[in-house]
């Protein structure tokens, strides 16, 4: 397995970041392993915030793989266009899909990581049937929509469910939470099997964004067991 800390990934929110500056705030984060981008229409979820031509120039600029999550509708229809940018990952909502299973192969199919959300209220169970048609499954610790929400501790139990059924399968499916990530709530996280990491303000709010991570990365690492 090598470096334990290779385990755990840090993947902070572009929400966090100064929009004006964005160049300047993506070569900030250059040891993370993944941008996380929230892609918001205004109908999924009360707020907007970039569609696809903004995603590529975060793509053109970004020194990290981007891991962008659709809060959108219509994920059949739209998500595609993401894996098509380039996106090293690209995640829908299961509410927002017809067909999960097609549009994650369809994903794959072009190039990126498929991974499906679920929101606060959505239960897991009918994932476990079908993880390894997924490379991530994001189990939100907030309600999908604004960055700044505190962390929901109550979705912990039902990330331990789909922990322990991922391994009790074999299945190699990542496993990401996204909402209030901060020093004071990972290794909650990480205790219940997250192994992926969405963090906004603990990350671009910081002083050094660098250490920051780094600090992220090892409490994780510390409480991540397989």
């Amino acid at each position: 397995m090598g470096d334990v800390s290779s385990d755990v990934r840090i993947n902070p929110s572009i929400l966090a970041a100064d929009f004006a500056n964005m160049q300047s705030e993506l070569a900030r984060i250059g040891s993370a392993d993944f941008v996380h981008v929230d892609v918001m229409d205004n109908h999924f979820v009360p707020n907007l915030t970039f569609g696809p031509q903004m995603v590529e120039r975060i793509q053109a600029t970004s020194p990290v793989p981007l891991d962008v999550h659709l809060m959108i509708t219509d994920a059949d229809r739209h998500a595609p266009a993401y894996a098509e940018i380039g996106a090293a990952s690209v995640t829908f909502h299961l509410e927002a899909a017809a067909d999960p299973v097609a549009l994650a192969r369809r994903l794959r199919g072009i190039g990126a990581r498929a991974g499906v959300a679920v929101k606060p209220a959505t239960p897991v169970e009918s994932l476990f049937g079908v993880l390894d048609e997924f490379d991530q499954i994001l189990v939100m610790t907030v309600e999908p929509g604004f960055g700044g929400q505190s962390f929901m501790a109550d979705q912990m139990p039902k990330l331990r469910r789909l922990s322990d059924e991922a391994r009790a399968r074999g299945s190699q499916v990542w496993l990401q939470v996204d909402g209030g990530i901060a020093e004071s709530t990972i290794a909650q996280a990480a205790d219940a099997g997250a192994d992926t990491f969405v963090a906004g303000s603990a990350v671009f709010g910081a002083d050094d964004p660098g250490a920051a991570i780094a600090a992220l990365r090892s409490t994780a690492a510390a409480h991540h067991h397989h």
